[in-house]
């Protein structure tokens, strides 16, 4: 006799049907694998909160002027675009499992060579293997979710990032209390990085395992092995690019230049002023666990649009400035608003392109959105340094209008395709 029959005969006798119990088995495969996500997009989140309280320490360690952090960055972001633009082909190849679990690993080495390293060159070299752990990480989930899940999980991913940034200056405040300073900080997010490689490799026959999409359609986007030169060429995606590069070159200039604005141009108290700006990331993270709850009654292209739109109403706010209680409505409303673009853009992608194209989209669109995180807050800064501070609210009311254009001919585009 077989041993599926045997277990159905024993199962039979408990009263117990099979199908329950398989049923109930993916169900909870289905939760540990959407904690096991959400764990790591609160992991990704970390690095990014742990360099700017650390980089006063790492400066004067490696005795370095206070621009060379632009170096780290740009290593780190061409680690990232490479490992997100071809994400899409390594998730054909490999696996989702695969490509988590080797993310990881890389990323946690290179935290760990930062601690280790006596030159600041090497620190730099080693911010181009940082960039490919986070640029694969960040896709992989990004496109294992879009394919599997629902808006409401994405949205939820997407808020753990929040608290990842949320605590990465907790722990690296704690850290710079130790003897090793900034270098405690990063050994323990490596620590993490390296457990969740352990937890991915693990769980790797589940990830590959057929899960319960909401559509047939959606099942097949990780199966395929689009050619990204294929994919490249059809002009929606180019659209849905542009999308993601303006969306985070407007969220991240004002995470980066509104304490600057408050404290030098508008005379704000230096601790109002941090909790201002740390207002625009609380109602970003809480912006998105919302936005998660009522993600069944509003589409994604609903959340797209309002965000949008309240977006640029924060921003016009921001700049007329009637009084200084405006700033905080201003911040407070644009973190609230845009908080459920990102993450609604994401899961919609296989909406905008051919189902085909989607991995290869959505890892693409990461890589957009990494140049953009380089790019635009540095012009932001260009412009108000030569010519004022008071440039930041008007260049965040032009972004948000480009991404508004770009949203309503990105569907005027898919209505006709």
């Amino acid at each position: 006799m077989q041993p599926d029959r045997i277990d159905a005969l024993f199962l039979s006798r408990l009263d117990l049907p099979v199908h329950k119990l398989r049923s109930d088995s993916t169900r909870k495969n289905r939760l540990g694998l959407i904690l096991l996500a959400f764990v790591a997009f609160i992991a990704l989140g970390m690095p990014d909160g742990l360099l700017g309280v650390a980089w006063p320490s790492i400066r004067r360690d490696f005795g370095i002027p206070l621009d060379s952090l632009g170096w780290l960055l740009a290593m780190a972001t061409t680690g990232y675009i490479i490992s997100s633009f071809s994400s899409g082909r390594m998730i054909g190849r490999m696996g989702v499992g695969r490509v988590l679990t080797l993310s990881c690993f890389l990323t946690g080495t290179a935290l760990i060579g930062y601690t280790l390293v006596p030159q600041w060159w090497m620190m730099v070299l080693l911010g181009v293997t940082a960039g490919l752990g986070a640029g694969a990480i960040d896709a992989g989930l990004n496109t294992y979710i879009a394919a599997h899940f629902s808006e409401k999980t994405m949205q939820w991913l997407h808020a753990s990032y929040g608290i990842g940034v949320t605590l990465g200056p907790l722990i690296m405040t704690f850290a710079l209390s130790t003897p090793q300073s900034w270098r405690t900080g990063y050994r323990i997010v490596a620590a993490e990085q390296f457990l969740l490689a352990l937890c991915f490799l693990l769980t790797l026959p589940i990830w590959t395992r057929t899960q319960a999409p909401a559509s047939s359609e959606d099942k097949r986007i990780t199966d395929y092995k689009t050619p990204i030169l294929e994919t490249i060429k059809q002009p929606r995606v180019w659209l849905s690019m542009a999308l993601f590069f303006i969306y985070v070159g407007a969220e991240i200039s004002l995470g980066a230049w509104a304490y600057t604005l408050l404290i030098e141009s508008r005379g704000i108290a230096p601790q109002t002023a941090g909790l201002l700006a740390g207002s625009y990331w609380g109602t970003f993270t809480v912006g998105r666990i919302i936005a998660g709850l009522f993600s069944k009654k509003i589409t994604s292209s609903k959340l797209v649009l309002f965000g949008a739109l309240g977006a640029l109403l924060g921003a016009l706010l921001l700049w007329w400035n009637p009084a200084n209680w405006s700033n905080l409505v201003a911040v407070g409303l644009i973190g609230l608003s845009i908080a459920p673009i990102f993450p609604a853009l994401t899961s919609s992608t296989s909406q905008r392109v051919d189902h085909k194209d989607t991995a290869n989209t959505i890892g693409m669109q990461m890589a957009a959105s990494g140049l953009s995180g380089a790019l635009i807050p540095g012009l932001v800064g260009v412009l108000a340094r030569r010519i004022s501070l008071e440039t930041i609210p008007i260049s965040l009311t032009v972004l948000f209008t480009i991404l508004l254009v770009l949203f309503v001919l990105t569907n005027i585009h898919r209505e006709f395709r």
